[in-house]
């Protein structure tokens, strides 16, 4: 089956109201606070939608007012910029969270989360594989990051209040986490956007404390003695950026939190409230980070924010890292564990997520007391952009080119009949358009433990952000509408791009 067919096949009539947002109705008995969500990866039907759009900007926020962010505008001072230029990389990095809204809008429109809209794409034994590399092992990785960082400052915090740290307190302090973490995110999608305007609200509080704090001390003025110049600011900068985008372009997950609102919820607000719910927070609390660095060595933050903050705040510092990490758990955990049901694992999204949650745990022990596995992942990480960019811009690509029409029913259908079959169940238009954008955006990186060519020939800069998102979007956009075009030769396209992604 073409990829023309298959288009065909999967929109369904627009909605003469799709730009109305829909009043809240009664929250159906599958998708209450406090309850285990009954749904997992299946079809969300009419009678039980629900909700408002802007109800994902608490969602979102409530995952992003995180530590990470302070470390992230920190690291923008470490690699030379001034405090102006490491605030334009910032923003700029960060504007891939209107890439993240724009995915979200397929969720009230599928009833469906990502991992199954995304077999549109790449067809249904194609999308395993991309699910299990872009959705699953990326995501549980982060869980295992995220583990850490809380872990650390648990630890720190039992010290700061006069106990010791032994084994058995750290072992203890990492599972209380991942227990609140998992039971939060196997409740489910009705209990998460319940508590994360509470979570949001005081993580806001404590990060505005810690703001007035670190503003005291800042240096607006602030100029790196070894400060890049010319060709070494570029490359500075162009680092800076990838560093700041991995954020956004590890969320690929936007559908997973829109898909219970009504199918007739505004576009527009569902992608905005996404966008800015990540934005916001990321943006302010980078900033914060940016100004930090100029006044203690963000080389170890935990420790140097304790040389500006006053003895009674530290221990509340340090609890708001915990919750944090906790919070960006939450909505790693439940995507991850969709994750691996689109993957094909034939289990309750309960176990799914406990299993995941398992593995994050296991891999965060590793790391915090057997061997320094975060180097690894970290620099996994590092090149994960080169990946996760070309795939969330050929999703992005396809909500356009379908005008956001999807048969969530359709998309559930795995048979070699199904219009998401297409040739032996891969879609290789975007297989192609994936091999080629993240082939071009490795010749561009620059990593700890990589270097792409054409980042050595721009003295360091590293443009796999954006060479990526635009080199697979295009692919993709090309290939799908050469299959359209070609309708007498239909039978002969999917092997003609096959046999590109191989020469790839």
């Amino acid at each position: 089956m073409t990829c023309t067919a298959s288009v065909a096949t999967l929109e369904r009539p627009a909605s003469p109201t799709a730009t109305v947002e829909t009043p809240a109705g009664p929250v159906p008995t599958t998708d209450r606070a406090g309850q285990v969500e009954q749904h997992g990866i299946d079809f969300i039907p009419a009678a039980e939608r629900h909700g408002r759009a802007r109800e994902l900007f608490a969602v979102w926020a409530m995952s992003n007012v995180t530590y990470l962010y302070i470390v992230l505008g920190g690291t923008m001072i470490l690699l030379g910029l001034n405090v102006w230029q490491a605030m334009a990389v910032i923003v700029g990095g960060n504007l891939f969270w209107a890439l993240v809204g724009l995915l979200a809008v397929s969720g009230p429109s599928s009833g469906t989360p990502s991992g199954v809209v995304a077999r549109s794409m790449f067809g249904v034994r194609g999308n395993r594989v991309n699910v299990a590399i872009v959705g699953w092992m990326i995501a549980v990785s982060y869980e295992a990051i995220n583990l850490i960082v809380g872990a650390l400052a648990g630890f720190a915090f039992v010290e700061q209040i006069g106990l010791t740290a032994s084994l058995p307190v750290k072992l203890t302090i990492v599972v209380a986490t991942a227990v609140v973490t998992l039971a939060i995110s196997v409740y489910g999608h009705a209990t998460i956007v319940r508590v994360s305007s509470w979570f949001a609200l005081g993580l806001v509080a404590c990060c505005a404390i810690l703001a007035v704090f670190v503003v005291q001390h800042a240096d607006l003025h602030y100029v790196a003695t070894d400060a890049p110049h010319g060709t070494a600011l570029w490359a500075a900068a162009c680092v800076g950026l990838t560093i700041i985008a991995s954020g956004p372009l590890s969320w690929g997950s936007g559908a997973d939190y829109a898909r219970y609102l009504p199918e007739t919820t505004s576009p527009r607000a569902t992608a905005a409230w996404t966008a800015l719910g990540g934005f916001a927070p990321a943006v302010l609390l980078g900033a914060l980070g940016v100004l930090a660095g100029t006044a203690v060595d963000m080389t170890d933050p935990q420790s140097a924010l304790a040389a500006i903050l006053p003895g009674w705040f530290y221990p509340v510092f340090l609890l708001a890292i915990v919750v944090g990490s906790i919070t960006n758990n939450v909505l790693t955990a439940y995507s991850s564990g969709l994750s691996l049901q689109a993957v094909g694992v034939k289990a309750s999204r309960a176990f799914t997520v406990f299993f995941d949650g398992v593995v994050g745990v296991s891999l965060a022990l590793y790391a915090l007391f057997v061997s320094n596995f975060m180097e690894t992942v970290n620099s996994i990480l590092e090149l994960s952009v080169s990946l996760l960019g070309p795939s969330l811009a050929i999703y992005g690509a396809d909500i356009i080119l379908r005008r956001n029409r999807y048969d969530g029913q359709a998309l559930h259908d795995e048979s070699p009949s199904s219009p998401v079959w297409y040739r032996n169940g891969v879609n290789w238009c975007g297989v192609t358009a994936q091999v080629i954008g993240t082939s071009l955006a490795l010749l561009c990186v620059n990593t700890t433990i990589f270097m792409g060519p054409v980042a050595g020939a721009l003295g360091g800069a590293d443009l796999s952000v954006l060479v990526g998102p635009v080199v697979g979007s295009a692919c993709y956009v090309a290939l799908t509408l050469l299959t359209r075009r070609q309708p007498a030769t239909a039978t002969t396209a999917q092997p003609v791009v096959a046999a590109a992604a191989a020469a790839a």
